[in-house]
């Protein structure tokens, strides 16, 4: 575990991704107060890949350039001086870390969805303007910087990490290891590459639950919010694309896109994703690249073999003749470090011999048999015996194969070629087990999205009609149980016909989710507050007596008369009436205590209104 973070020593011992080149001439250039365009263009101009990739942006649909530009002076003076810097040192970035020491982290996936994500969110300020696209481009693409960065600093120790933690375990295992998360390592690497304030505040902002802000930067934290679940749509096969399409819709409507829009507008993205990724050099063909674990091409593709035998002229042989069959080797020399290997590198095939020094082979593959890396691993045993005693106890410690010394190599190679087929057919079973588990998780979250869409009132957020009598049952039955005391309060608005003649619905809808707010607000952590239909709602408070009942609703009403909605100032004030009705016993249902509330109501409502009754069973 890293004690202390220190983004200094690891910035000086150069253990952290960098610009380089003609990128960090430019960065260097930029810095300087005295720097001008034409320093900026002759520096681009050295490098005829970035000149490219410039013209080629500046010239795209998200840039809006009125003519075409086939000047590198004319594109720098266009793109402005920091817009060329960031670039260019995004692309530097990519060029320096497309491949890395970290095993586990998937340095081409990476880059796929960072590239996403910039083609994603420089299309959605094109359309929505907050920062420039071509800022935004930039940000996107080393929005997650920090993974990356902790797997340069510390492969090992994150690839560990990698193996160990889903997503949502992931932050809390960086932290313990390494005193920092990469979501807080990507602020700190672009607040260091000369990011500026309002990207970094967005950026962080953007993984945060939504707010109700409307300042400049907490759109720009929505668009990016937005535009890393379009990234997930362009990595995501056609089958589970369509699932992620459909949650991306209620926060498509927050942009202005319609269903049909937004498939639109997410079909450009993905076709602009794979322009720019032949552009750059970016792989955006994961799905189509992996290869299919039941073609014959596959099952002929070469297997990860560990060779483990104490006789060097032995692994010299059988490994020279197995690489030249198409397979990748690796050779261990006792069973101590085949053990180990196993354990790092995850082989699919193992070839050993019986008899060793220390941990021989029946050891090894007893060992391997007990533990869960080794369970699936195809296991071949190779012994100079042909007692029969021998081969029995070989089976019985977990061998799938078993060949007598002298080898005949074709007899081996056919096993192996035997062996193969089995390692592929479970490989395909495994696969299948994981995408029954995706895709049930994915049909369980839909279910629960379902329930939750028919049990919520979509103007208001809270609980609707539906919900609000399945739970009314539900804290009478637990009152009458456990001998508790319930309370109902029915509300109704005072004169909100007014509102809606006045000043017409929309306004009258944000009256409504106004006052709906202040009631959650008001109302304490188990009180059950609903929408049954227009402007009546109810709360259920359970285990509430009538006298707490009534301050509770007096809270309330005080709270709806002294936060009036802003739209609302020259109009006759918003109130509220409440009905209170409470029970202590079993005389009567809780249709008939709904119905006393709603009679106490109605009571107050034909009086002076803006006021709380409480009547008792």
């Amino acid at each position: 575990m890293i004690n202390e973070f220190n983004f200094h020593e690891l910035k000086a011992a150069e253990r952290l991704p960098s610009p380089s080149g003609t990128a960090l001439a430019i960065v260097k250039l930029v810095q300087r107060d005295d720097a001008t365009m034409q320093q900026v263009s002759q520096l681009v101009k050295i490098d005829p890949a970035l000149s490219g990739r410039i013209l080629r942006f500046v010239n795209s649909a998200g840039f809006g350039a009125r003519r075409p530009i086939a000047n590198v002076h004319d594109a720098v003076m266009m793109m402005g001086m920091q817009a060329v810097r960031n670039f260019a040192l995004s692309l530097s970035l990519i060029g320096n870390n497309s491949t890395g020491n970290c095993a586990e982290f998937d340095y081409a996936a990476y880059w796929s969805q960072s590239l996403a994500m910039s083609v994603a969110i420089a299309a959605i300020t094109t359309r929505e303007r907050t920062v420039l696209p071509e800022e935004s481009f930039t940000l996107g693409l080393l929005s997650d910087i920090g993974r990356l960065a902790l797997a340069t600093a510390w492969s090992e120790i994150y690839g560990e990490c990698l193996t160990m933690a889903q997503d949502e375990q992931l932050i809390a295992l960086e932290r313990e290891r390494f005193a920092i998360d990469h979501n807080a390592l990507n602020l700190i690497l672009l607040d260091d590459w000369g990011f500026p304030q309002i990207f970094l505040d967005a950026l962080k902002l953007s993984l945060e639950p939504e707010t109700t802000d409307t300042s400049r930067v907490a759109r720009f934290a929505s668009q990016l919010a937005f535009a890393r679940q379009i990234a997930r749509v362009c990595l995501a096969d056609e089958c589970y694309r369509a699932s992620l399409l459909t949650d991306l819709k209620t926060q498509a409507n927050l942009h202005h896109l319609g269903e049909t829009a937004l498939i639109n507008f997410v079909d450009e993205v993905i076709e602009e994703w794979h322009e720019w990724g032949k552009l750059i050099e970016v792989n955006t063909n994961i799905q189509n690249s992996l290869p299919k674990a039941t073609s014959a091409e596959a099952i002929f593709s070469g297997l990860d073999l560990l060779l483990v035998d104490d006789d060097t002229i032995m692994l010299t042989r059988l490994s020279k003749q197995f690489t030249e069959a198409g397979h990748r080797v690796e050779v261990c020399r006792s069973g101590e470090s085949a053990l180990q290997y196993v354990i790092d590198h995850k082989p699919q095939m193992v070839i050993t011999d019986w008899h060793m020094k220390n941990m021989d082979g029946l050891a090894l593959c007893k060992t391997l048999r007990t533990s869960g890396f080794g369970k699936n691993l195809y296991l071949i045993m190779l012994t100079a015996s042909e007692n029969e005693d021998a081969l029995i106890e070989a089976l019985d410690a977990g061998i799938d194969d078993y060949l007598t010394k002298p080898v005949s190599l074709r007899v081996l190679l056919a096993r192996i070629r035997a062996g193969h087929r089995i390692v592929v057919l479970q490989q395909a079973l495994e696969k299948e087990s994981r995408d029954i588990q995706h895709y049930t998780a994915e049909l369980a979250a839909a279910n629960r999205r379902l329930r939750i869409m028919a049990n919520t009132d979509i103007l208001t957020k809270l609980p609707n009609r539906r919900y609000a009598l399945d739970r009314l049952e539900q804290e009478w039955a637990t009152a009458q149980r456990c001998k508790r005391p319930m309370s109902i309060l029915m509300l109704d608005l005072d004169h909100f016909k007014s509102v809606n003649d006045t000043f017409g619905h929309d306004v009258g809808d944000q009256v409504l989710s106004h006052t709906a707010k202040l009631m959650k607000e008001a109302s304490r952590t188990n009180d059950i507050v609903c929408r049954l239909g227009g402007e009546e709602f109810l709360i259920i408070a359970p285990n509430t007596s009538g006298n707490t009942a009534l301050l509770l609703a007096e809270r309330i009403r005080s709270s709806i008369e002294k936060n009036q909605y802003k739209e609302l100032a020259q109009h006759q004030p918003i109130t509220v009436s409440i009905g209170v009705a409470s029970s202590m016993d079993d005389k009567l249902g809780w249709n008939e205590l709904m119905k006393l509330s709603d009679q106490a109501l109605y009571s107050v409502k034909r009086s002076s209104r803006n006021g709380v009754q409480l009547v008792t069973s």
